[in-house]
């Protein structure tokens, strides 16, 4: 693409950067699940990404400033990239959970609480937290795993003052998309954010927002603790991993036409039911 290098490539997005130090941040069709890139992609997967991400950056913009410059970007991308501004990321994931399950719910069976917050007893796999925590995780490199981490290794590694702003803005913007998606019957049952420092050291919102790669959402009708719960996510791709018996160590096997198919199918319902507009 004139104007633009390559800068960097990782799961999902490639980054491109100009003269003006610009990012060009691009999503790919690319889909991973348990740290590994899939071999097969999920067609217009990143053109939904970018689209929702936009939806939920405009919804949440008075809650705090967002990357974005401008979704003028060169027609070989058009639809799935956006130009934004170069940041200082923060090198930890920032997860918000309302509701007990994936990692968390493996972590409170172990010790009654996740990432060092102690939680009720009798909970059970789906349970709604009393209220929604901040869990972090650590940043892995592609091919690594993230690993979930206390408060106070978050402010070894970022600082007191940034890890309690953090922690502050990413409970803040979960609570209000949690509150819009109950209306649109989706529950948000976790997200994680990425945030970053502008050039005045100011905390900004980067990456992508709210979509079915960073989050689980679930129908609110089905919702049911202690039972699987259907879901508008990767969850359905990460079911049929395990129910093939692949061993997570090995490289991943091409997904069947049907599973990309409904795959695709379950972002584009997820994307429909919190926007309103079926997706194009």
């Amino acid at each position: 693409m004139i104007g633009w290098r390559p800068l960097k490539s990782g799961k999902v997005r490639d980054l491109f950067i100009n003269d003006r130090n610009e990012i060009l941040l691009v999503a790919s069709d690319r889909i991973s699940a348990y740290d590994w890139i899939m071999p097969t992609p999920i067609p217009e997967k990143g053109k939904l990404l970018t689209q929702l991400s936009l939806f939920w950056f405009d919804k949440l913009s008075s809650i705090i400033s967002n990357h974005v410059i401008s979704t003028d970007v060169p027609a070989e991308v058009a639809g799935r990239a956006i130009i934004c501004k170069s940041l200082e990321i923060f090198p930890v994931e920032c997860v918000a959970r309302g509701y007990l399950t994936g990692s968390g719910w493996s972590e409170y069976k172990s010790s009654q609480s996740v990432c060092g917050i102690s939680l009720p007893a009798g909970l059970l796999d789906g349970s709604e937290l009393p209220e929604p925590i901040f869990t972090p995780a650590t940043k892995a490199e592609v091919g690594l795993h993230d690993e979930n981490i206390s408060f106070t290794e978050t402010e070894s590694v970022i600082g007191g003052v940034h890890a309690r702003e953090l922690r502050r803005l990413t409970l803040e913007l979960y609570t209000s998309a949690r509150e819009y998606a109950r209306t649109r019957s989706i529950i948000i049952a976790d997200t994680k954010f990425e945030f970053g420092l502008d050039n005045a050291g100011k905390i900004t919102l980067a990456d992508e927002a709210l979509t079915p790669d960073s989050s689980r959402f679930w129908p609110a009708e089905s919702w049911r603790p202690g039972q699987v719960q259907p879901s508008y996510d990767k969850q359905y791709l990460r079911d049929w991993l395990t129910s093939i018996g692949w061993d997570k160590q090995s490289p991943p096997p091409p997904l069947p036409d049907e599973i990309v198919e409904k795959t695709r199918a379950r972002y584009g319902e997820a994307y429909a039911a919190l926007t309103g507009e079926k997706f194009r």
